[in-house]
């Protein structure tokens, strides 16, 4: 009998200083504000980040020299209390249409403030890269220093 042995999914949280609608907003709206410039795949520096508010909607980076690079679309659309993304950068952080993991926020109201819950799941379907890219997007640069970008940004 062989066993497949899947990697766990990356689980990160932060608490903000704002209302659940605020907290929804910042991150998707105000992707851009956030999102650390170092993180891009285009060719050119990252001027800008966009989520587009709706099932569908894409998912992408805008450069300076004007060039979008699609990272995924949205999944799941339900402000303020949840959004689901695909991410569709394969290992080497390249758009790849055909792979889609999942990046799920949630967004959970705690008296003044918000927990901002992310889960980045169905890393198996990387394949042989799916332990490098767990380590990856798990690691101290990875998702909790973002949601630390963000959690900055929506707190002010």
């Amino acid at each position: 009998m062989t066993q497949t042995i899947k990697p766990a999914p990356v689980r990160r949280s932060v608490t903000v200083k704002a209302s659940q609608a605020r907290a929804f907003e910042v991150f998707t709206e105000g992707f851009g504000r956030w999102w650390p410039r170092s993180h891009h795949i285009g060719k050119s520096e990252m001027t800008a980040g966009v989520i587009e508010p709706r099932v569908g909607g894409r998912w992408y980076e805008v450069g300076e020299d004007g060039t979008q690079c699609d990272w995924g679309k949205v999944l799941v659309w339900e402000p303020p209390r949840r959004v689901v993304l695909a991410w569709q950068l394969d290992a080497a952080f390249k758009y790849d249409p055909q792979l889609v993991t999942e990046v799920e926020v949630t967004f959970t109201p705690e008296g003044d403030t918000t927990r901002v819950a992310l889960e980045h799941r169905l890393l198996e379907r990387f394949g042989g890269d799916a332990e490098k890219v767990r380590d990856s997007v798990g690691s101290p640069r990875g998702w909790q220093s973002i949601l630390q970008n963000y959690a900055d940004i929506a707190s002010s």
